[in-house]
C-alpha cells in the first residue's frame, strides 16, 4: 500500500512538473533569462555584491575597478585596459606589476564576452581575493546596475571604487507624509518601502466639550425676547434671550443652544449698580472693547450694563464652599444676566479653539518646511487626516507655495500619529502605484486575501514551501530580507530551476513584518493543492 502510494505521489509530481515546464518554454522562447526581481530584491544584490568586493584589500594599488557608461563602445574600453596593460609594465614591485596586468587581463577577456554594453553599462572589478600574503588568486566581478551609469572611470587602488553602487542601494525618490487632526500632527517621509516618521506635535486646541465652566448662579435673571425675566435655571433649549450685536452696536434676541449643570469649588460677587454671582471662568466685556474673565477683574473696571453703557465695578468678593451653577451655549455669542452683557460660553471657547488651530497649523507648515524644503529628490507630499481639518489646512495657505505644489492628494484618515503615516500610505495606492512600498504591499495583501479565502492556493513556513518548490506548485515565493543572505539565495537558485518567480520582501511594512513572524518565508502557487 505503502509503495503505491509513493508511486502514486510520485507520479502527480511528474505529471504537475511537465505542466508547468509545457507552460514555461512557451513563454521564455527567444527570451535568455526573466528579470523577475523586485526593486527591493535589486537592492539586495548590489548590497550583498559590494559587501563581497569591500572586504578585499590589495597589498598595493592593486585592485581595478572599470565603469563602463550607457551606450558605450565596449571596443574604447578594451583598447584603454590594453594601454594600461602596458604602462603597468613600469611598476617597480614585481609583484604589484604582476597583480595589476593580470587583472586588466581578466577585465579585459569579461567584456569580449559582451556583444554590446548593457542598456545601463557594466561596472567590472578584478584583483588578487586571497586572504594568504604568499597565494595570489585573481578574480573578476561584474555588475550591471539597476540603473544607468553616466560617467567613465577606470582606477588601480588598495580598494575597489564601489561609492556609485553604494548610491544605488539607497531609494532616490522620496514623498513628504503629513497627518493631522485638531490634536495632533506626524510628519515623516517614505522611501521606497520605508516609512519614517521624524515629527510628532501636539497642540493646544481645547476638545469640544461642555468644561468651559462659565457658570452663573441659578437665580440669575435672564432677559427674553418678550421682555419678560426668568431665572437662568428655568431656561430652556431654543428660548430666545436678549444679546448685544457689537458690530452693528444694537440689541438682537439670541437661541438658547444648550443649559447644563456645574459644580464648583467657589464663586465670585461682582457689584456695580446691580450684583452677579459668577465663577472664576466667566467672561465679561469691559466698555473699552476688552473681555476679561471674572478671576482677573480688579475694583474700578467698567463693564457693560444692560444698555451697554458702563457700569462700574465696586467690590468683588470671593465665596468659598461648593455650590451647584448654571452654563448655557447662545447663537448670538452673549445675553443679558442680571442687567449686565456677559459673554456666552460656547462662543468664546469656539473662538479659542479657532484661534489656537490655526497656531497649531503654522507650527505644522514650520515644521514641514524644515524637514521637507531642504530634502532631494522630494517627488510630492501626502496629506490625510480626519475631514474638514486637513482641507482647512491644506486651502488656508499655511503651506509653502512650493510645496503646496508638490502636494499629491488628500487622504481622510481614522488615525493619526505613526500608524496614521502608514495608514495614509496604504490609502494612497492609487497615487503610488509605480512605488515599491505600493509593489510590495500589493503583492503581501494578495497573499494574505488568499490565505484567507482560497487557503489551499498558498503556503508558508519552510516545510511547507520547500515541499510546494519540489512539486513546481509555486509561482510567486515571497521571501523576507530577515532571511539572511545565504539563505536567501539558496532559495533563489532552487526557483530557478522550475522558474519562479522570487519577490524579497522588506521588513519596513508592517506586512513584512509579518512575514517575518510567519518564518520569513511564503508561496503563492500556480493551482490549488490538496
Amino acid at each position: 500500500m505503502e509503495a503505491k502510494r509513493y508511486e502514486f505521489v510520485s507520479e502527480f509530481k511528474a505529471r504537475n512538473r511537465l505542466i508547468y515546464y509545457i507552460h514555461f518554454l512557451t513563454n521564455l522562447i527567444n527570451l535568455n533569462k526573466i528579470n523577475h526581481l523586485m526593486d527591493v530584491a535589486q537592492k539586495y544584490k548590489i548590497r550583498k555584491f559590494v559587501k563581497e568586493l569591500e572586504g578585499i584589500r590589495g597589498r598595493h594599488t592593486e585592485l581595478v575597478s572599470v565603469y563602463v557608461p550607457a551606450g558605450y563602445d565596449l571596443n574604447k574600453i578594451i583598447n584603454h585596459l590594453q594601454q594600461e596593460q602596458s604602462t603597468a609594465m613600469n611598476i617597480k614591485d614585481a609583484r604589484t606589476r604582476n597583480n595589476v596586468q593580470d587583472s586588466l587581463e581578466r577585465c579585459i577577456r569579461h567584456l569580449r564576452l559582451f556583444k554590446q554594453t548593457p542598456p545601463n553599462g557594466l561596472a567590472i572589478f578584478a584583483g588578487n581575493a586571497s586572504e594568504q600574503e604568499n597565494k595570489i588568486d585573481i578574480k573578476v566581478w561584474s555588475i550591471e546596475p539597476p540603473e544607468p551609469l553616466n560617467f567613465r572611470l577606470y582606477r588601480c587602488d588598495q580598494t575597489f571604487v564601489l561609492e556609485q553602487l553604494k548610491e544605488m542601494m539607497e531609494y532616490k525618490e522620496v514623498f513628504g507624509l503629513i497627518v493631522l487632526d485638531r490634536r495632533e500632527a506626524t510628519l515623516g517621509f517614505l522611501k521606497g518601502p520605508s516609512i519614517q516618521a521624524t515629527v510628532s506635535m501636539n497642540s493646544a486646541v481645547p476638545g469640544k466639550t461642555k468644561a468651559g465652566g462659565q457658570c452663573l448662579m441659578p437665580d440669575t435673571s435672564v432677559e427674553l425676547d418678550d421682555g419678560q425675566f426668568v431665572t437662568i435655571a428655568e431656561l430652556e433649549k431654543d428660548e430666545k434671550v436678549k444679546s448685544y450685536d457689537f458690530t452693528k452696536k444694537e440689541f438682537v434676541f439670541g437661541t438658547v443652544l444648550d443649559s447644563w449643570e456645574r459644580t464648583k469649588e467657589f464663586y465670585l460677587e461682582i457689584t456695580t449698580d446691580d450684583v452677579i454671582c459668577a465663577s472664576g471662568e466667566h467672561v465679561f466685556f469691559l466698555s473699552d472693547g476688552t473681555e476679561k474673565k471674572a478671576g482677573e477683574l480688579e475694583t474700578g473696571n467698567l463693564l457693560l450694563n444692560e444698555d451697554a453703557k458702563p457700569t462700574q465695578i465696586k467690590r468683588i468678593r470671593k465665596m468659598e464652599g461648593e455650590v451647584m451653577m448654571i452654563d448655557i451655549s447662545v447663537d448670538k455669542g452673549n445675553f443679558i444676566a442680571n442687567n449686565m452683557i456677559v459673554h456666552n460660553s460656547a462662543a468664546r471657547f469656539a473662538r479659542i479653539r479657532e484661534g489656537e488651530l490655526k497656531e497649531f497649523f503654522k507650527r505644522i507648515s514650520e515644521a514641514a518646511n524644515k524637514e521637507f524644503l531642504g530634502q532631494k529628490n522630494l517627488k510630492g507630499i501626502l496629506i490625510g487626516g480626519p475631514m474638514p481639518t486637513k482641507e482647512e489646512f491644506f486651502d488656508g495657505n499655511y503651506l509653502n507655495t512650493e510645496l503646496k505644489r508638490k502636494v499629491l492628494g488628500l487622504k481622510d484618515l481614522s488615525y493619526t500619529g505613526e500608524f496614521g503615516l502608514h495608514e495614509l500610505v496604504e490609502r494612497s495606492n492609487d497615487l503610488l502605484a509605480k512605488e515599491v512600498v505600493t509593489e510590495e504591499k500589493g503583492i503581501m495583501n494578495r497573499f494574505f486575501e488568499m490565505l484567507a479565502r482560497e487557503p489551499n492556493k498558498v503556503a508558508y513556513g519552510k516545510a511547507n514551501v520547500e515541499k510546494m518548490l519540489e512539486m513546481a506548485a509555486v509561482d510567486i515565493l515571497l521571501l523576507s530580507e530577515s532571511l539572511g543572505d545565504e539563505t536567501l539565495e539558496k532559495y533563489e537558485e532552487y526557483s530557478d530551476k522550475f522558474g519562479t518567480k522570487v519577490r524579497i520582501i522588506s521588513v519596513e511594512t508592517r506586512e513584512g513584518v509579518q512575514l517575518r513572524d510567519m518564518g520569513g518565508i511564503a508561496a503563492i502557487l500556480r493551482y490549488a493543492m490538496y
